[in-house]
């Protein structure tokens, strides 16, 4: 069984019969997947392994950066080109066409950033990050500085025009994986160890208010808040206890995806985003659904 129905409803998103696949193996700490809808293909990290992976479908898989800084999130701006949650760099960067990298962000009011951790980009190109310091206090780290120089746990965007960077909230716990609703009115933003996932109003000039608790996870399988997305009719996907859960725009948990390892993030993906796949730890896996999910720059 590769699904669990919490409520009705659940069924016409992910069919019953719906099964899981692998599509690749023997990584170590898999992460931010992310589809190219111009090309076709999916990319996605190895965080310890310091990894950056694609696939093409009927090719297989291939390394595309190593070392990579220890990427974890990722998202594509409107030219195709990766921007990176740089977890071990510190940083928010870019990969440019000819092969180089752009560091976009590095501090907040002169202070070095935590870890980088999730990140999303709004259609009018302005950039949403999650900036938690579980990397710094993590012995896989690896960076030559672990020290935490902001006090605070923080959710930031970034305007690429001019490169200036503004503090949106700053009282998570740990802020990890966001999105936006379809008309990027709502922005998603889950909190790890409380096992909930908060939503705001997105206000005219890009920043965030009217916070409120949307969803709790809460369930005695392992697992947390971590990656999430939504579909095209603002269901809301979040990894959690178990796998991958599904709750409905009012913040009603439907049911939820059964990942057999311990699954930080998914993308969905194919011609037509009506496929998921999941990053889990050593494995990639996909399966099918019934509703698509928001396609991804660069767009087809």
């Amino acid at each position: 069984m590769s699904s669990e129905m919490f409520l009705p409803g659940f069924s016409r998103i992910v069919n019953p019969r719906a099964s899981l696949e692998k599509i690749s193996t023997g990584h170590i700490f898999t992460e931010g997947p992310v589809w190219n809808g111009k090309e076709n293909f999916l990319v996605w990290t190895d965080i310890i392994d310091d990894k950056i992976w694609k696939w093409i479908p009927g090719q297989g898989t291939s390394i595309i950066m190593q070392p990579s800084g220890k990427a974890d999130g990722m998202t594509y701006d409107h030219d195709g080109r990766l921007i990176v949650a740089g977890w071990s760099s510190r940083t928010v960067w870019r990969w440019e066409h000819d092969g180089s990298t752009t560091v976009l962000a590095s501090h907040i009011d002169g202070k070095k950033l935590n870890t980088p951790n999730d990140i999303v980009m709004k259609s009018d190109g302005t950039v949403y990050f999650t900036d938690p310091s579980n990397g710094i206090r993590n012995v896989a780290m690896e960076c030559e500085d672990i020290q935490k120089y902001v006090d605070y746990e923080a959710v930031y965007k970034l305007d690429l025009t001019d490169g200036s960077l503004t503090l949106l909230v700053d009282d998570f716990t740990n802020p990890n994986g966001l999105c936006f609703s379809p008309d990027e009115s709502l922005l998603y933003i889950n909190d790890t160890p409380k096992l909930h996932i908060r939503v705001f109003d997105v206000l005219p000039d890009g920043t965030i208010g009217n916070d409120r608790i949307f969803a709790e996870l809460f369930h005695d399988d392992h697992g947390a808040p971590d990656g999430i997305k939504v579909d095209v009719e603002g269901n809301v996907y979040c990894t959690g206890p178990g796998g991958v859960w599904v709750t409905d725009p009012q913040g009603n948990n439907l049911g939820r995806i059964l990942i057999p390892e311990h699954c930080a993030n998914f993308a969905f993906g194919d011609s037509d985003y009506r496929t998921i796949y999941f990053t889990a730890r050593s494995t990639i896996y996909r399966i099918r659904v019934e509703i698509p999910g928001l396609p991804t720059y660069p767009l087809p």
